[in-house]
């Protein structure tokens, strides 16, 4: 395994170790104003949301590697306090990208991307109305953690009014992520696409404790032939099925390949059928 040591490591280096491995990453793109109420639009992924109560998102305008300047964004919510962060779906991820370029301050990105402006609510940035949801916010803070290029500078943000598109939502008004198309940054050029297959489901154990992946037998793990997912998703079921259970289970299933009759079951979300088929393989009754 390669190590580093970020003292050690050259910023444009670790730079891109960074980006490549922390990943993916959702991308605020942040509208913001200068005091002469000029528009400013650039996209961000060091972002992410980091509370509820009081719903709050934080983005980072980082200072520029090459030369630790800082950036419009980072200088327009210091004179205004205020920013909307849109959110960025495939079918504006090249206008977005666009953005990023680095226009002479005054220039209005909106124009240069071709994005629409709309007014907010209770902010004077405007809003990207081709994105699916945007966070109008008020800057609490920016926190500065250096001066040397690649620094951090937290911009810390409450949301003060929330926008979603109706095509995103199910019947009711919740967000359908099947609908979603969201975008995401990895590193160098590279971005992911939440949708379609990309997407699949966890469950939490919100309302039970799993019994853990120690409950499976030592033999079992010992076999190798689960993967480490589907010990997690055994270790996820909320209690061991009882010796009965077991034996009716073999009963039922005498012709079956309790080995692949337990990865198919997994496979299907059948926890605790797959739990009642381990138990019978000839791992654990040898």
């Amino acid at each position: 395994m390669l190590t580093i040591y970020p003292k050690e490591t050259p910023i444009p280096l670790l730079h891109s170790y960074l980006q490549g491995v922390i990943a993916p990453r959702p991308i605020a793109l942040a509208s913001t104003i200068d005091l002469n109420g000029n528009v400013n639009l650039s996209p961000f992924s060091f972002f992410n949301v980091f509370g509820t109560n009081p719903a709050t998102l934080i983005f980072s305008p980082n200072r520029r590697v090459r030369d630790g300047s800082t950036k419009h964004t980072l200088q327009n919510v210091i004179e205004h306090d205020e920013v909307v962060i849109n959110m960025v779906d495939y079918a504006m991820v090249e206008q977005m990208s666009l953005s990023s370029c680095e226009y002479q301050k005054g220039v209005n990105e909106f124009q240069k991307a071709g994005f629409t402006e709309t007014a907010s609510v209770r902010v004077r940035p405007p809003r990207v109305a081709e994105s699916k949801a945007a966070f109008e916010c008020k800057v609490k803070q920016v926190i500065e953690m250096g001066q040397e290029g690649g620094a951090a500078n937290l911009v810390i943000c409450e949301v003060v009014a929330a926008h979603f598109s109706e095509d995103i939502l199910d019947q009711n008004n919740k967000i359908d992520q099947t609908k979603t198309d969201w975008v995401a940054r990895l590193g160098g050029d590279w971005y992911c696409r939440a949708s379609g297959n990309a997407l699949f489901e966890v469950p939490k154990p919100n309302s039970h404790r799993g019994v853990g992946v120690d409950a499976v037998p030592l033999a079992i793990k010992n076999a190798n032939f689960l993967t480490n997912n589907e010990l997690g998703r055994l270790g996820n079921h909320h209690a061991l099925p009882n010796p009965q259970a077991v034996l009716a289970f073999k009963t039922q299933n005498s012709e079956a390949d309790f080995m692949v009759l337990t990865k198919e079951l997994l496979r299907a979300g059948h926890v605790e059928q797959a739990w009642l088929a381990l138990l019978n393989t000839n791992i654990v009754s040898s």
